[in-house]
């Protein structure tokens, strides 16, 4: 039997990149998914039907989590669809770089909303719904143990997601649901793509940096997180893996 038979998972921002791979390496184990986007409905739906046309389960619901009602609708839609919650993946996330004289309040909200108050209200919405044996997991980012110049707020967002998981592994410990922190180095997706940094001096300078001499791929992120989310991880919670080639 596959490892995630009979769970439900829900992955937000899931209609590219590493969100991406992660509903589909789910829904390869077993679960069914619940593929979350904010205005990507296309992409959304092209993940769903790559799910689909292998055989597995998933549904695309649009929410931005950075609005409570919406995170909670995207939860109780899991629950209406598949009858359950098990698994929650906070991907969500969103990267502007900026030297510290370019910081605005603008920047620092935008980004804040979503890579800190999205996780917190997503993880508010699941946790009413989620039983034991129930597992969280949140990306992160090696920016925390790299310190990159021009990265402040965005790595300020990434450092705060990891202590917030670290309490909420603990908080939720005794309903014994498990909280876990992946944290990727540079992966080429579609997004750092349209940002300019895949195949530019930046990713060259990460990649010199990474002892296992390359950039990641977004299905190297997502089967760590597949394994997290199983039965396989039930004596872990409260860490933080690095799924970064050895990026430090």
């Amino acid at each position: 039997m596959s490892k995630l038979e009979g769970k439900v998972a829900v992955v937000t921002g899931a209609s590219k990149g590493i969100g991406a791979a992660i509903a589909k390496a789910l829904a390869r184990d077993g679960a069914a998914v619940v593929v979350n986007y904010a205005s990507s409905k296309a992409g959304a739906d092209a993940v769903v039907e790559a799910i689909t046309a292998a055989g597995g389960r998933a549904i695309a619901v649009q929410g931005d989590v950075t609005k409570a009602a919406q995170a909670h609708g995207l939860i109780e839609a899991a629950v209406t669809a598949f009858g359950r919650l098990d698994v929650l993946v906070n991907n969500s996330g969103i990267y502007e770089f900026a030297a510290i004289e370019e910081v605005t309040e603008e920047h620092y909200r935008r980004i804040f909303d979503v890579n800190v108050l999205g996780v917190l209200l997503a993880t508010q919405a699941a946790a009413k719904q989620l039983g034991e044996g129930g597992s969280i997991v949140n990306i992160s980012s090696a920016v925390t143990d790299v310190e990159t110049p021009t990265t402040a707020v965005y790595t300020g967002t990434k450092g705060a997601l990891n202590a917030i998981s670290g309490v909420l592994a603990n908080e939720l410990a005794p309903r014994r649901i498990r909280v876990n922190v992946v944290s990727p180095g540079f992966v080429v997706t579609e997004g750092t793509h349209t940002a300019g940094i895949a195949g530019s001096e930046m990713e060259a300078g990460f990649v010199a940096q990474t002892p296992l001499g390359r950039s990641g791929q977004p299905d190297d992120i997502a089967g760590v997180v597949a394994f997290l989310a199983s039965d396989d991880a039930r004596w872990v919670t409260g860490e933080v893996i690095n799924a970064s080639g050895g990026i430090r």
